[in-house]
Order: structure tokens, then C-alpha cells, then sequence
């Protein structure tokens, strides 16, 4: 039944996209995101909605619906490869779990600057793309995090700070790291981070500047530690069969508009990475490099959590760090 739904939707979705533009009516699409709709991400989904709506002509009208206010995040892709909507955007290893090759973005200590980080996005994108159309999607156009680091409600230096903290996680990754650390991963997604800090359901949670400004974190936590441990990507993403369905003049006019917001996205992410610890040191919390017991912890369990993802991975993961180091 469930095989039935699904192909039953996908083929509604790419019914729907071939008939609006064989008799000339515009087309209107639903966008769930999953951040704020202040955060950057969402501001841009909103300038990538205005760009498909001039390339095109008016064809393709998008409406943004951030927030988690359409979908929650973690039901964002699974809408989209249904055809409940046709677009959305979500972070890439949020889907490790299901396909291990998508968890490329969050290798520790691997790719810690945007220039590197862009860099192992350009050796990693074929096969990524590849990844991507066996299930059902294409994506349109990426756009990294500042780097993340560690949000405590004490000092931490080590270790030994960290038993039985409970650690909210955002994917395997995450929970690698809290498990690693002695603490107690729990799955929470960013929309809900405010309520959980609240309720004591975490009180600790690795991510960067930008989630703590968003959800003014400081109101329950009061340290920040700089780790840049690494940049994931969001990533926008289309039901393959509507993205087929589309007129090749149309799918120009919007790869057009998503190469252009990426690149507009990922600057505005370098330009607010210092900001972000700027306003999260005004609202009282500290601020500061890992220190060098804490750090050098971390960069063991990134070595194991990299062994652990090519052993997953396998060949093609193998190819990607291959390919990155060689540049």
C-alpha cells in the first residue's frame, strides 16, 4: 500500500508539472523549510522563490513556508519525495542514516574553512547528485553553516565535564559526538531547540553561531566553544519526476536563479559567522576557543568518526576524500 501512495503521488506530481506548462498556466509550489523564517537559509529560500518567479516569467510561483510551519524538518524530504510538495530544503546529513554517502559534509577537522569546505563540495557533487536521484530527488542548490561548535550551561575542559549531559543531535553524526563525550543524545530539531533547553529535555547542543542567535540560547546556557569541527550544507531539493516534467527552458531559468542564490547564500553565511559569536557575547554568554585537552579530544573522535564513515561509505566515499586531498 504504502509502494502504491508513493508511486501514485510522484506520478500526480510530475502529471501536474507537465500539464500547467503545456496549456501556459503558471504553476504554484510549496517550499517547507525547516529554520526561522530570520534565519539566512530562509531568507534566501524566500530570494530564491523571487528569482524563479522573474527567470521564469511568473511559470513557477513558490511560496516559502519556513519554520517547520509546513512540514517539520525531519518530514521535509520524505514530503517531497512523495509529492506532497514538490520543493524543499533540509541539511544533507540529516539523511545519513538512510544513505551514509550523504554524511560527506560532516567529517570532522576535514574541511574546516569555506574555501575548503566549497572545495570538497566540488569533488563531492557528481557522485552526491548520483546519491540523490536513487531517491527520488535533485538538488537545485546548497549552502554551507558557519562552522559548528559546542553550547554548554557550565565550563567545559574536558571530558570529564561532559558525563550524562543531555546533548541535543541533529543527525548520527552529532550523536557520535555526544556519545563519545560521555553524554546523552537526544534527537531534537531546530524549530523545537527553544522548548527542549527549557524543559531540561538538553542542555547542551553542537551547532554554529547562527542556531544560538536564532533561538537566543542565551536565555538557558551560558558557554560557547569554537571548534569550526565542520560546515554542513542545507541543501534545496525537487521531486524528480516534477523536475523532469519540466520544460528544459524552465529547468534553465531555475537552475539559474538556485546557482545564484547559492552563491549569494554561502557569502552571507562567511559575512555572519563573526556576528553571530558578537551577539551571543552581548546577550552574556562566553565565548572561546576549545581548549587544548577538550579540543584534543575532539579531533580523536573526528579521526575514529571518519574511519567509521568510509567503512559505510565505501568506495565512492573513499573517491571524494581521495579526490579533496589531491587538490
Amino acid at each position: 500500500m504504502t509502494i502504491l501512495k508513493t508511486t501514485a503521488a510522484t506520478f500526480v506530481g510530475a502529471l501536474m508539472a507537465t500539464s500547467a506548462f503545456a496549456d501556459g498556466h503558471a504553476q504554484s509550489w510549496d517550499m517547507p523549510m525547516a529554520y526561522a523564517a530570520t534565519n539566512f537559509h530562509s531568507e534566501h529560500g524566500v530570494i530564491f522563490a523571487d528569482l524563479v518567479r522573474d527567470y521564469t516569467d511568473g511559470a513557477i510561483d513558490i511560496t516559502v513556508h519556513p519554520g517547520g510551519s509546513l512540514f517539520g524538518g525531519g518530514d521535509i524530504k520524505r514530503a517531497i519525495q512523495t509529492g506532497q510538495v514538490p520543493i524543499g530544503e533540509r541539511f544533507m546529513s540529516a539523511h545519513a542514516n538512510e544513505a551514509p554517502l550523504l554524511g560527506w559534509d560532516n567529517l570532522p577537522f576535514i574541511a574546516t574553512s569555506y574555501e575548503d569546505n566549497d572545495r570538497l563540495w566540488q569533488v563531492a557533487r557528481e557522485t552526491v547528485n548520483a546519491q540523490l536521484a536513487d531517491l527520488n530527488l535533485v538538488a537545485l542548490y546548497t549552502c554551507p553553516w558557519p562552522g559548528q561548535g559546542f553550547y554548554f550551561d557550565k565550563e567545559v575542559n574536558s571530558s570529564k565535564d561532559t558525563q550524562g549531559i543531555k546533548f541535543r543531535s541533529y543527525n548520527s553524526a552529532t550523536a557520535t559526538f555526544a556519545e563519545e563525550l560521555g553524554m546523552i543524545p537526544v534527537q531534537i530539531e531546530a524549530a523545537e531547540l527553544s522548548q527542549a533547553l527549557a524543559t531540561g529535555v538538553a542542555s547542551a547542543f553542537i551547532s554554529s553561531g547562527s542556531t544560538g542567535y536564532d533561538r537566543q540560547v542565551w536565555e538557558h546556557l551560558s558557554h560557547y566553544y569554537k571548534v569550526n569541527a565542520w560546515l554542513p550544507r542545507n541543501y534545496v531539493m525537487v521531486n524528480t519526476q516534477v523536475w523532469d516534467g519540466l520544460d528544459p527552458k524552465l529547468q534553465a531559468s531555475i537552475q539559474k536563479a538556485a546557482d545564484e542564490t547559492s552563491a549569494s547564500c554561502s557569502a552571507k553565511s562567511a559575512e555572519l559567522a563573526n556576528f553571530y559569536f558578537a551577539e551571543l557575547e552581548k546577550n552574556g554568554m562566553t565565548v572561546q576557543d576549545a581548549g587544548p585537552e577538550f579540543l584534543a579530544e575532539l579531533e580523536a573522535i573526528g579521526t575514529k568518526m571518519t574511519a567509521d564513515w568510509l567503512a559505510t561509505a565505501g568506495t565512492d566515499g573513499q573517491a571524494i576524500l581521495d579526490a579533496y586531498n589531491a587538490n
